[in-house]
């Protein structure tokens, strides 16, 4: 899959997932998120701790 398609598949997981302003995430920091919302962190402070916000 090109990186292209792939951060685009990113983002509508993280869409899916409630994950808010993932259109401007990089893709490092939509997997950290996606990663967190997996093992079941909420979706704000799963993409707080991936952009290194605490």
């Amino acid at each position: 899959m090109g990186g292209r398609e792939q951060l685009h598949d990113m983002r509508q997981r993280a869409h899916e997932a409630g994950i808010p302003g993932s259109s401007r995430m990089n893709d490092k920091e939509l997997q950290a998120a996606l990663r967190k919302v997996d093992k079941g962190a909420e979706p704000m402070t799963a993409k707080r701790e991936a952009k290194g916000w605490q």
